[in-house]
């Protein structure tokens, strides 16, 4: 999946040496995508071989990417592992959160169905942390616990149930599970608030989709957007408008229903955002929310955790405050929400597990 959605153009090529010496970086995102496009259909022999079971357990909450990567890592260095996922199908963001156009054919499930196949990892859906499950059980019950979970921001607002005013992520989440896209009902005016990678997705979604106009409202520059120049000029390519340095001001709805979102204009104050006072106002039937990603306490037992910023604080290991609980992905603090950084996470987060058992 990083193959598909991870901005190689920043991580990657933007640092080859190549941008110096020659005429252009290597394509290391196409590379890999062809790579593991020629490997699924015809895998051959396994590229992991799982080490000697070692008889320790681990419990890993979310199977996204970074609750997947740790369940596969400490899998394939030999310890059993217990998935908890809180929805019916595994892949989390991978799954539920990115645009359809990029994943096709249903290649989410076809990768989990592949991580899976290293063997020692079993799966409890329908398991949510503060629900059917909480932390103090699985840190008897287990000798480690990952937790890869996320949750997403209110807008702050006195009524955010109004009709037209969704979230971007679960927007997108239905598109990747309706099986009829006539029948999807999408707005003729779309504002999409953020700057991330879903921004772009559920903009993008919503054009494909027949909204007339569509537009994205960011807080700062564009050139500070989360989202990559790349996925930016893609939307603007699509006919989504960028909007910057602008944020929320208030949501005015019509009979229950959005009618037009206003905003205020803001500048840079070294470093911080200071609103100017000028407003401005579009007409929209539907706002979708993409602001980020802040925890959710559903477990009362989770807030034992140390926090930082509204997320689980960790070290370079992705060690908790707890001495047993190990974290990753958009629910620790200083993260880009990217899949290949919830990757990383889990997978360095596995390793620092097996080190410590």
């Amino acid at each position: 999946m990083c193959a598909r959605v991870c901005p190689t153009e920043v991580l990657c090529e933007q640092a080859c040496v190549r941008n110096t010496h020659e005429d252009k970086p290597v394509e290391i995102g196409l590379l890999q995508r062809r790579a593991t496009d020629h490997f699924f259909p015809q895998p051959g022999a396994p590229l992991f071989k799982r080490a000697p079971v070692s008889g320790k357990r681990i419990a890993v909450v979310g199977a996204g990417p970074a609750g997947l990567s740790c369940a596969h890592r400490a899998s394939l260095l030999g310890h059993d592992v217990t998935v908890f996922e809180a929805r019916p199908k595994l892949g989390g963001l991978n799954k539920y959160g990115i645009a359809a156009y990029k994943s096709v054919g249903d290649f989410a499930q076809r990768e989990v169905a592949w991580l899976l196949s290293i063997g020692g990892i079993e799966i409890r859906y329908r398991q949510a942390l503060g629900a059917q499950v909480l932390l103090d059980d699985l840190r008897r019950e287990f000798d480690a616990v990952f937790l890869g979970l996320g949750g997403i921001n209110l807008l702050g607002l006195v009524d955010e149930d109004i009709a037209g005013l969704g979230n971007a992520v679960e927007f997108i989440a239905g598109l990747r599970q309706a099986t009829d896209y006539a029948a999807l009902l999408v707005g003729r005016r779309v504002v999409v608030l953020g700057g991330g990678m879903t921004v772009v997705d559920a903009a993008v979604q919503s054009k494909k989709l027949g909204a007339s106009e569509v537009t994205i409202v960011y807080r700062r520059d564009q050139q500070r957007m989360p989202a990559s120049t790349y996925e930016q000029q893609w939307a603007q390519r699509h006919g989504v408008t960028i909007r910057a340095w602008s944020v929320l001001d208030a949501i005015g709805s019509s009979s229950g229903h959005v009618e037009h979102v206003t905003f205020v204009d803001v500048v840079d104050r070294d470093g911080s955002l200071e609103l100017t006072g000028t407003r401005w106002t579009l007409e929209a039937d539907t706002v979708l929310k993409a602001i980020g990603q802040t925890l959710v306490f559903a477990d009362p037992t989770v807030a034992t955790l140390a926090l930082r910023g509204g997320r689980i604080a960790v070290d370079h290991e992705g060690r908790t405050s707890l001495p047993d609980v190990w974290a990753g992905g958009d629910c620790t603090f200083g993260g880009r929400d990217l899949t290949v950084e919830a990757v990383e996470h889990g997978k360095v987060a596995a390793m620092s597990i097996n080190r410590s058992l």
